[in-house]
């Protein structure tokens, strides 16, 4: 079939009764008349939007999930690195001790006093926090306020005047199944401590 200017004008633009040329009209055939049709297209689409509505609570849910235990992280390496940096400063001070340490109870609160060169050292426990006072130079500091416990003692079972910090942090999380538990020994000072 050849392909002529009367094939173009034929099937896309015809004569009108003025001589004009006009695009034809749809036919019934073209025309989008099913309205079960579109009633389904929008159907369609309330079912895919409810569907990426449940898919992203899930999403936002398991991000939260992983956000909140990433943060859960965070504090207890913070809380571990903390607590082994105030072990290695109770172990240096004890083995600077010049004469024996002096543990003694001050109303609710635990002390223990370590003599040394510069001046004594005192370990403070009372009402879950942990505070280092000392005196050359004259600074306390807090090093925990969350513990569980905390307990400096002697340990007699050794040949030397060992000592034993028993350090317990309070979990971060409700939820949690292990508690932080650090044990520090060291060997005091020159001048033994029994």
């Amino acid at each position: 079939m050849k392909m002529t200017p009367q094939f173009w004008t034929k099937f896309f633009v015809s004569p009108g009764r003025d001589g004009a040329l006009r695009r034809p009209r749809a036919s019934r055939r073209d025309a989008p008349t099913s309205i079960g049709k579109r009633g389904y297209l929008l159907l369609e689409c309330l079912v895919y939007m409810a569907a990426l509505v449940v898919i992203m609570t899930v999403a936002m849910k398991g991000f939260y999930h992983c956000w909140n235990d990433n943060k859960a992280l965070r504090r207890n390496a913070d809380d571990i690195i903390r607590a082994l940096h105030a072990g290695e400063q109770w172990r240096a001070d004890l083995r600077a001790a010049t004469e024996p340490m002096q543990s003694s109870h001050v109303g609710d609160a635990e002390q223990l006093r370590i003599p040394s060169a510069k001046g004594p050292v005192v370990y403070t426990y009372a009402n879950g926090a942990l505070s280092r006072q000392s005196t050359s130079p004259a600074i306390t500091h807090l090093l925990f306020t969350n513990l569980h416990s905390s307990l400096m003692q002697p340990d007699p079972a050794r040949s030397v005047a060992a000592w034993t910090w028993e350090l317990e942090l309070n979990p971060t999380r409700k939820d949690a199944k292990v508690c932080p538990r650090f044990t520090f020994e060291t060997v005091a000072g020159p001048v033994t401590s029994q």
